[in-house]
């Protein structure tokens, strides 16, 4: 048996955000209270949100402080200004680091708690408020997913929280909110949400249901990212990009990520590299080790995406796939951990500290090939080179 997590409404496509007052009302709720960043209020974005609800009679608070990967503090300082009014739901708008504090200050302000109490292996199925998420980038999946990332400043650690309470009840996906995305963030949200197809497909939890999704979503970002990142005004290819990563995103929630997932939590929290940046370093090196583990999946992932023939064998396919990765790393000049000022003693040092917390998340074993604490370090050291 197979259970699965998806979210109760959805509008999805150009405009779709008009339709948010509609949806609100079609699920009974009238108060919400709005998470989002800095840009998208100096960018009028937030505006735009609270001027379409208002158009329909409903007066909505708003946070506009989220931070990226969002920490324990800025959890509770959303939850502060939230508690400071009456509201019956959560709106979260932006990236990931929105929707995910969203899911957080929303299972807090009903359960109390606290982000490292709730993380796993505890399961919080427990819903707390509604959450309704709005994406802007085309990467994350965060809309359609039962998980959040918190870090916990304090000791450096990208705390993994899973569980239906952290499934948004609302998803509106709007592509139209994509087409002002800069390259860089173009390129490290697409791979991440690649990454997420990608892992989901030959994740250990995999499923008939998540199959076609991350099928789907593999062919639809594969052809589509590197148009929009050349090309940022193209409806097609960020329709493209916002449908393959949605797609993604239920995939992975309902078949877990894997490896990179685990290996990439801890760069991001120890060297504040973004969560798509680091992932997109980690893609090809760890597909090229984990083949083995499953060469018939990854062999089907490059046939998906046209990188191989329908009629190549595993090998072949498997090692066009590796190829197709790095070359997709360069020509969207993904950034090695050195460019990005990562200190190289550092980062060395922080080895055997960053794969024991890559084995605690988990994900390492979904992996087709699973790898142990050396393993993991001695993939660490080869990202570095």
């Amino acid at each position: 048996m197979t259970a699965l997590f998806l979210p109760s409404l959805v509008r999805i496509g150009g405009g779709a955000l008009n339709e948010l007052p509609a949806a609100l009302q079609q699920a009974g709720l009238n108060a919400p209270f709005i998470i989002t960043d800095q840009f998208m209020v100096k960018t009028g974005v937030l505006g735009r949100v609270v001027t379409c609800l208002e158009q329909q009679g409903i007066c909505a608070g708003s946070f506009g402080d989220a931070v990226p990967d969002p920490t324990v503090t800025s959890v509770y300082n959303a939850l502060k200004a939230l508690k400071s009014g009456h509201y019956d739901c959560v709106i979260s708008l932006g990236g990931g680091s929105p929707i995910d504090t969203a899911k957080m200050v929303a299972v807090l302000a009903r359960h109390g708690s606290s982000p490292a109490a709730l993380k796993v292996p505890h399961i919080q199925n427990e819903p707390g408020l509604p959450v309704i998420a709005i994406p802007t980038t085309a990467g994350t999946g965060s809309e359609a997913t039962k998980v959040t990332v918190i870090t916990d400043e304090k000791t450096d650690e990208k705390m993994l929280c899973s569980g239906y309470a952290y499934l948004p009840r609302i998803a509106i996906v709007d592509y139209e909110l994509t087409l002002t995305m800069p390259r860089r963030l173009t390129a490290d949200t697409g791979l991440d949400a690649l990454t997420h197809a990608i892992e989901a497909y030959v994740s250990q939890r995999a499923s008939a249901f998540t199959d076609g999704l991350a099928l789907s979503a593999m062919r639809r970002i594969w052809h589509a990212l590197p148009v929009a990142c050349s090309d940022p005004g193209n409806h097609h290819a960020r329709e493209q990009m916002m449908q393959g990563a949605f797609e993604a995103g239920m995939a992975f929630s309902n078949a877990s990520v894997a490896l990179v997932h685990g290996m990439s939590r801890p760069i991001g929290a120890h060297f504040h590299v973004a969560h798509g940046l680091s992932n997109a370093m980690l893609l090809p090196e760890i597909t090229a080790w984990s083949c083995s583990g499953a060469p018939e999946r990854y062999a089907a992932c490059a046939k998906i995406m046209g990188i191989a023939s329908s009629s190549a064998d595993e090998t072949a396919a498997c090692t066009a796939l590796v190829n197709a990765l790095r070359a997709i790393s360069q020509e969207l000049d993904v950034p090695a951990p050195a460019a990005c000022g990562i200190d190289k003693e550092r980062w060395y040092a922080l080895i055997p500290q960053m794969a024991e917390q890559a084995l605690a998340s988990g994900s390492p074993a979904n992996n087709p090939r699973v790898p142990d604490h050396s393993e993991i370090s001695r993939l660490y050291e080869a990202i570095w080179r």
